[in-house]
């Protein structure tokens, strides 16, 4: 399953958390026959690291793994991402299944599964959370590339972490390149997440998006006006 984006085609990444490798192979090999990539977490103490690296648009999810369970994985998705999330476990119930939701997850699936209804269930959320009307939700500058689908950046390879806020931030200036973006603007967009912020807090989320953007090799790739804004030139 792919995807028109801006530069030609994409095809969506798939991170499979699950510690059973004839269950995790049996996805990746599924999801080849549907177009998907997929990759297997290999560090299971490293979950966040790797799905930062890899930037996927969809998480499959166990409950029980090694090291800290797929609920504690979730929550620290979720600081950052609002990917989606399918928990697939023999833990089925209705406490569970609940947990699950409650915490972010965007389906589950009980062991044992069917393959093909797997997939179906991965299409579906891909089709909800991407397929936008002829939008990408793919935004690109310099080389840096925000994909708003799951709202991770990145640049040269690598992904870049990014909070609700800096996310917002980032998102209002690229969606306006070329033009500057006035601070009381952005700061409307940083309301919308529901919590208030003040000309103080835009200025530190602000400061600590072009650290990161330094760090990751895009220097000054956020300009500003004096008196009136910031802009993506």
């Amino acid at each position: 399953m792919k995807r028109n984006g801006k530069g030609g085609e994409t095809t969506y990444r798939i991170l499979i958390v699950e510690d059973d490798p004839g269950i995790a192979g049996a996805i990746v090999r599924q999801a080849a026959l549907w177009e998907l990539e997929a990759r297997c977490v290999q560090d299971f103490r490293a979950v966040l690291e790797e799905f930062q690296a890899y930037a996927p648009h969809l998480v499959v999810m166990d409950i029980s793994l090694p090291f800290f369970n797929g609920y504690h994985w979730c929550t620290e998705i979720r600081r950052t991402s609002r990917v989606p999330i399918l928990f697939l476990s023999s833990a089925s119930d209705n406490m569970n299944i609940v947990m699950a939701m409650n915490l972010g997850a965007d389906d589950f699936i009980a062991k044992p599964f069917d393959a093909n209804v797997l997939m179906a269930k991965l299409q579906a959320l891909l089709r909800r959370a991407y397929d936008f009307s002829q939008t990408a939700p793919v935004l690109e500058c310099r080389g840096a590339v925000l994909d708003t689908g799951s709202q991770t950046l990145t640049f040269d390879g690598q992904a870049v972490t990014l909070t609700k806020n800096e996310y917002r931030v980032l998102l209002t200036l690229m969606e306006n390149r070329g033009k500057v973006v006035s601070r009381e603007r952005l700061m409307e967009r940083l309301w919308e997440t529901d919590s208030f912020v003040d000309d103080n807090t835009l200025t530190v989320n602000v400061n600590r998006l072009r650290k990161k953007l330094d760090t990751a090799g895009l220097s000054d790739f956020i300009s500003t006006k004096f008196g009136v804004g910031y802009l993506i030139s």
